[in-house]
């Protein structure tokens, strides 16, 4: 039997907050994050670049009757995104950077909606890794960004490099 990913670590301590409605996954990988998400009563919508990828979701959605509708996107080509007239209850990015998807994320998310985000940011502790700084936040780059918004959770693990939020839109 195929193991599912897993989601999220940090999201799923947030759980308590996640009591389904409509859910954006961008840059979705397996789904480990829709897979979890689904199981709390979310109507998914995941999208990823990977052929791959997204087939995957779809045979394991099938196959467990949970309800995610994949789609292959290329997140940033946002002209030709399928989903620019709807909105959700939550938004999910998991170590995906495109900036050009904030304006996005606010336009999408329903009002007291929540939106969680991590990826890696340019921590002094893990300089030398071999991501470029351009796929890495700047520290409390996500606190500027959604610093407008009701935060319920943030932090930024300097050994690791990663930098996390999870806010709700007001």
């Amino acid at each position: 039997m195929q193991k599912q990913p897993e989601p999220n670590l940090r999201l799923k301590k947030l759980s308590a907050y996640l009591n389904g409605g409509t859910a954006l996954d961008l840059a979705c990988g397996l789904g480990g994050n829709s897979f979890f998400l689904s199981r709390l009563n979310y109507q998914v919508e995941a999208m990823d670049i990977s052929d791959v990828a997204i087939n995957f979701i779809k045979e394991q959605a099938a196959k467990y009757n949970l309800n995610i509708q994949s789609h292959t996107a290329d997140l940033t080509e946002l002209h030709n995104l399928r989903w620019t007239h709807k909105t959700f209850d939550l938004i999910v990015i998991s170590y995906y950077l495109d900036r050009s998807l904030f304006p996005i994320v606010r336009s999408l998310l329903k009002e007291d909606g929540y939106f969680y985000m991590e990826t890696f940011y340019q921590s002094p502790e893990n300089g030398d890794r071999k991501i470029s700084n351009q796929y890495k936040l700047q520290p409390k780059e996500l606190l500027s960004e959604f610093g407008d918004w009701t935060l319920h959770y943030f932090e930024e693990n300097e050994q690791e490099g990663w930098q996390s939020i999870f806010c709700q839109k007001q």
